[in-house]
Formats: structure tokens, sequence, C-alpha cells
């Protein structure tokens, strides 16, 4: 059973610092490209970064010398450290694979950026 359960996210203010965690399970952790995604209100879903079983990573330009990706293969672990948030990075974080197993989506992890 494939699951995906995500931690961390908060409210922030302009320019803080927060680290969300995926705990991924059902064997799939090790072999695929996982991503951390996200949905703000009234937004489709956008693919934030990406690391692969490598760690070779992709950043959209958004984020992109913001925030880093990073997986634990041993913990079965993906991690987002994201540092000068801005309000606009306000949203639902998500992880998943890449592609994303549509029918296994998590609850996501809420990032508010407000002063």
């Amino acid at each position: 059973q494939v699951q995906f359960v995500e931690s961390g996210g908060g409210l922030v203010q302009p320019g803080g610092s927060l680290r969300l965690s995926c705990a991924a399970s059902g064997n799939i952790f090790s072999i695929n490209a996982m991503g951390w995604y996200r949905q703000a209100p009234g937004k489709q879903r956008e693919l934030v970064a990406r690391t692969t079983s490598g760690r070779i990573t992709y950043y959209a330009a958004s984020v992109k010398g913001r925030f880093t990706i990073s997986r634990d293969n041993v913990k079965n672990t993906v991690y987002l450290q994201m540092n000068s948030l801005k309000p606009e990075d306000t949203a639902v974080y998500y992880c998943n694979t890449l592609p994303a197993l549509e029918t296994y989506w998590g609850q996501g992890t809420q990032v508010t950026v407000s002063s």
C-alpha cells in the first residue's frame, strides 16, 4: 500500500524558513524520482522540486535558490527546506512520485506565509 505523509507546515512571516518532511511507504521510494508539489487556493497543483533516486535535483523557477529538496533512502523520507519564504509560497504542499501516483495523494501540509 503506497502512502505519503507530509508534515512540517505552519504559519511563518515573510523571509522565514520551514522544513517539510514526507514519509513514503510502499516499496517505491528507492526506485522513483520524488517530488514536492503545491496547490494554492484557486490554482492548479504544480511541481516545485524533484529529486531522482540518484539525487539529481530540479526546481521550479519560482523557488530556485530558496528551496532545497533532499532525500533519505534509508528512512524513505524526502525533505523540502524552504528559506526566504514569500506570501506567494502560501499553499498546501504535497509529496508524490514523478510522474505522480494520482490515487495516492496524501493530506498535504499547509504553509502560510503572512505578516
